[in-house]
């Protein structure tokens, strides 16, 4: 069974925090955080990512490589 994660999020401004206090770090607003049920990690890893959703898996000869544009920074060690 996945472990359930809290968060506080701040009802003033929006920010969340792994443990409750008093006031939010952020704005400075007092007694705003409420607790929050954060999404677990699994679900994280496997959904939400834009593009990657009905793909399926593939072979690797599947797979075409793309060609990346390359930026030259001036120092050879790093071009190369």
């Amino acid at each position: 069974m996945a472990r359930v994660k809290v968060r506080y999020r701040c009802s003033a401004c929006g920010a969340e925090f792994p443990k409750w206090a008093g006031q939010c770090a952020d704005c400075g607003a007092w007694n705003t955080l409420t607790e929050t049920l954060a999404a677990s990690a699994a679900t994280r890893r496997h959904g939400g990512y834009a593009g990657v959703a009905g793909r399926g898996v593939q072979t690797l000869s599947e797979v075409t490589p793309e060609e990346t544009v390359r930026t030259p920074t001036g120092l050879t060690e790093l071009d190369r």
